[in-house]
């Protein structure tokens, strides 16, 4: 059963996720630390709950997203693992942290593809990769079938949706990312999105206003 630990980190307050099971291995997803302070803040947690980083992995790669890749894949030796059509996205971060005056090293290391794999496992726990494109050009979300969540990066927010205005976007089929995707996941699934509180899947279908 994996446990999951949260933290909201940078000006553009992004969910970062922490996901670990009972022999403290652990996948960091979407590392959106930019400050020391939040590296910091990130870092003490694994320490303090003697955790093992051993899978970094990003849901898509617009730069609130990745602001901390590099410096966790150092620090752990990890290779990020994301959908491999981001790469575009990915190199376009360092420079849209200049255009938002914040600016940052980005990761320029192997990027491991998931596009082919149906599952993200640590040890007997799987997180089903959910192909959401439509705020980016290859966004992924991450179900966990035991555990009734799904963490769905900027596809599906409280009340909202990830906006398509940004290259990559495309509003049609984000709509269709959601209601193919993750509208078909059981109506109690936590949603933990990539900003603000979480939702679930029924709460969405009933009430957002973007697909009713």
């Amino acid at each position: 059963m994996l446990t999951l630990k949260s933290f909201e980190f940078n000006p553009i307050q992004e969910n970062t996720y922490l996901l670990y099971n009972e022999f403290n291995d652990c996948i960091i997803i979407d590392p959106g630390c930019y400050y020391d302070t939040e590296k910091e803040e990130l870092v003490s947690f694994i320490n303090d709950n003697k955790l093992k980083p051993v899978l970094l992995v990003n849901t898509h790669c617009h730069l609130d997203h990745v602001f901390g890749n590099k410096y966790l894949a150092e620090k752990y030796n990890l290779k990020l693992h994301t959908h491999s059509k981001e790469k575009e996205t990915l190199a376009m971060a360092a420079a849209s942290g200049l255009m938002f005056q914040l600016p940052f090293d980005n990761y320029t290391g192997e990027i491991i593809p998931l596009e082919n794999e149906e599952f993200i496992k640590l040890g007997d726990d799987k997180l089903k990769i959910l192909h959401t494109p439509g705020h980016s050009i290859a966004s992924l979300s991450f179900y966990n079938e035991e555990g009734k969540f799904v963490i769905s990066g900027d596809a599906l927010f409280k009340g909202s949706i990830g906006r398509t205005d940004l290259p990559g976007g495309n509003m049609d089929l984000l709509l269709e990312s959601i209601r193919t995707q993750l509208f078909t996941l059981p109506a109690a699934t936590i949603v933990y999105s990539g900003h603000g509180p979480t939702t679930t899947i029924g709460e969405e279908i009933k009430f957002n206003p973007f697909l009713n």
